[in-house]
Parts: C-alpha cells; sequence; structure tokens
C-alpha cells in the first residue's frame, strides 16, 4: 500500500562543481494531481525534474518513488520504468510516427499485440492515429510534439514529467495540445509535474504549483494559494501581482485593517498589529473601474483614479491608474469602449477588502 505521495524529496542537494544548483529540504508530488514548477530561468526547474526522473543523482539527500528509497540500481530501474519525460524538444527519431510511440514498449520487451494496443491508443489519445505510417521528419512542430507526448503516455507511466514541453507552438497548437493533455491526465490519473515559464500555462494546466528561486523551493500550495496568497514579494511578482504597495498597518477592528498608503488608507483582511510595515498585494482582475462613483458597492476601498497609461494585452487592456498610490487593472475592450477611457481621464477604482492579500515587510 503505497501513500498518498507518489514522489518524495528530503534534503535535496545537487551540486555542478563548487554551485549548488539545488538545495531544497523537502518536496512532494501527490499522487493523481498536476504540479507546475515555476519560477525564473536558472532557479532549478529542470534540474529538479532530472533527478525526479532518476536521470540526474543527487549530490546528497534522499528520492522517495512510492514510498521506496530511491537508493540503489533496482530502485532506479523501478522509477526509471514507471517514469517519463517529455523535453522541450521532441527528440524523435528517423523513423515512422508508430515506430517513435513504440519506442519505449520496446525497451520493455512487449509483445507485439501489446505495443500495438499500447500504441493505437497513445495515437488515438493525442489525434495522430492518421499520422502512424509518415516519417517522423515531415511533421510539424505540433505534430512531432503530439508525437512525444503520445510516445511518453504509451508506457502507461505512473509519473509523467514535462520539461517546459509548450515553448515553440504557435497559439492555436498550444491551445489544443493543453487542452488535450488536461483532459488526458485527468482521464488517466496519472501523476504529472510540469516545468513551466508562463503563467497561463500554469493557470491552464496546474492543480499544485511550486515556486523555485536559486536552486530553494520558496512556496508550494494549490494554485489558487499561489497566485491569491504569494508568500513574499517575490512570488506575489513572479505570479503577476501587479499592485505591490508599501504601507503601515494603522488599526485594527474586528478582522479588518486600516493601511495607510502614502497618506490614503485602504482597508484589508487580517489581523496584523498596528504599527506593522506590510505589503499589500493586489491582483489587477480584482480591481473594478467605473466612470462614476458607485452608490451601491459592498467593496470597503473606493478611490478616485486617474489613468495614466492605456495598454492593450491580447483581448483586454490594461490599466495604470493613480488613486494617490499606483494600482494596475484588467479591463475588457468593450468595456473600456463602454466608459470612454483614455489616458489622462479620471475614473474609480474599488476593491474588497478581501481582495487584498497582505504580506509582513521586513524592511
Amino acid at each position: 500500500m503505497t501513500g498518498e505521495n507518489i514522489i518524495h524529496v528530503k534534503n535535496l542537494i545537487v551540486r555542478r562543481g563548487p554551485v549548488t544548483v539545488l538545495d531544497i529540504s523537502d518536496f512532494k508530488v501527490a499522487r493523481g494531481r498536476i504540479l507546475a514548477l515555476i519560477g525564473p530561468n536558472g532557479s532549478g526547474k529542470s534540474t529538479l525534474l532530472l533527478t525526479l526522473a532518476g536521470l540526474l543523482r543527487p549530490t546528497s539527500g534522499q528520492l522517495f518513488f512510492q514510498d521506496t528509497p530511491v537508493d540503489n540500481m533496482a530502485s532506479l530501474d523501478m522509477l526509471r520504468r514507471n517514469a517519463s519525460v517529455v523535453f522541450q524538444e521532441p527528440l524523435l527519431l528517423n523513423d515512422t510516427v508508430y515506430k517513435n510511440v513504440a519506442l519505449g514498449l520496446k525497451f520493455r520487451r512487449l509483445t507485439g499485440d501489446e505495443t500495438k494496443k499500447s500504441v493505437d491508443e497513445a495515437l488515438n489519445y493525442f489525434g495522430i492515429s492518421h499520422l502512424a505510417k509518415r516519417s517522423a521528419k515531415t511533421l510539424s512542430g505540433g505534430e512531432a510534439k503530439r508525437v512525444s507526448l503520445a510516445r511518453a503516455f504509451a508506457i502507461k507511466p505512473q509519473l509523467i514529467l514535462l520539461d517546459e514541453a509548450f515553448n515553440s507552438l504557435d497559439p492555436p497548437s498550444w491551445e489544443a495540445i493543453t487542452d488535450d493533455l488536461r483532459n488526458i491526465l485527468a482521464e488517466t490519473k496519472i501523476t504529472a509535474v510540469l516545468a513551466l515559464h508562463d503563467r497561463e500555462e500554469t493557470l491552464r494546466l496546474a492543480q499544485d504549483v511550486t515556486v523555485l528561486s536559486n536552486g530553494k523551493s520558496i512556496q508550494s500550495g494549490n494554485t489558487t494559494q499561489i497566485f491569491n496568497h504569494p508568500a513574499n514579494e517575490f512570488v506575489a511578482n513572479f505570479v503577476g501581482t501587479e499592485s505591490i504597495l508599501e504601507g503601515v498597518v494603522e488599526t485594527i477592528a474586528t478582522g479588518l485593517m486600516e493601511i495607510s498608503i502614502n497618506r490614503k488608507v485602504i482597508e484589508a483582511s487580517g489581523d496584523f498589529s498596528a504599527g506593522q510595515k506590510v505589503y499589500c498585494c493586489l491582483r489587477p482582475e480584482n480591481i473594478i473601474v467605473s466612470k462614476e462613483l458607485p452608490e451601491k458597492i459592498s467593496a470597503r476601498n473606493v478611490f478616485e483614479a486617474k489613468v495614466q497609461k492605456i495598454i492593450r494585452q491580447g483581448f483586454f487592456y490594461k490599466l495604470m491608474l493613480d488613486c494617490g498610490f499606483p494600482l494596475v487593472a484588467y479591463i475588457t475592450m468593450p468595456s473600456c469602449e463602454d466608459l470612454g477611457l483614455c489616458e489622462g481621464a479620471t475614473m474609480f477604482a474599488s476593491f474588497k477588502a478581501t481582495a487584498v492579500h497582505v504580506i509582513r515587510r521586513k524592511k
């Protein structure tokens, strides 16, 4: 009987020469979940992924796979046989699509009938059955990516690891493949760890998130916790908290705090001590922009705001506002037109006290 975590790492150290590239005291991957590793370039995402796959031996520390320590060749072989890795480049053989997908099954010496059944199933998963006899050399980037994913799933792994596998795809291919992957993981219940660099990918695919920086785990939790309740300023910045405001707690009453920011007062949920220096973190999607002062509103924070800049981002606009403190809001294109927004216009910005995530400020 195995526990709830398929992977567990304790006191992991990985060094390359004199440089420590990973130093993680505790890291777990829950069985049947999709976990994203996020962080800036050089944070250790790929190194951790290779270590979890058994392809990189740590300098020290313990790695457990299904509660069994991976500390000898037998346990390492068990991990490798039950894990699949998909890299950024598809790394396909100069052969047919069918033979590429069958590669891992060939190494496992399955019978011809068993191999055909597994390959056909994997090809069908990713909608590429019609490509089975095609040469891998003739595939588009999106098709090649589907083949590499099908090859990884064909062995029916218990753990699949993807290292920034979608970076080179065009937007339509990216949407289609990530949709398919999410649905397949939900159907098969295979545990997945994905090294990602994109917030949209993380929100689209992951249930759990670990944020890495300089080889260390900064924060772990489910996606909602990480994006809405970042542990510190670094995480807040990385997950897209556009407004991070320095303030000081003035008063506390019944679970609400009044926080002074540039001679303005923000109300926020929490119980920090009066006089405590804090950061107030606000996600742009939680800011409501209106042309006139709202008469009936549940938000406790309403501020007159001057539109300093309007930046188009895809199908919405980013508004850079001056409320006596800087504030960033997102607004749809139709709403922007309806409000007649332009740079220099005066509007009202409002947000709920519960939308403010407060972090202790050390300095």
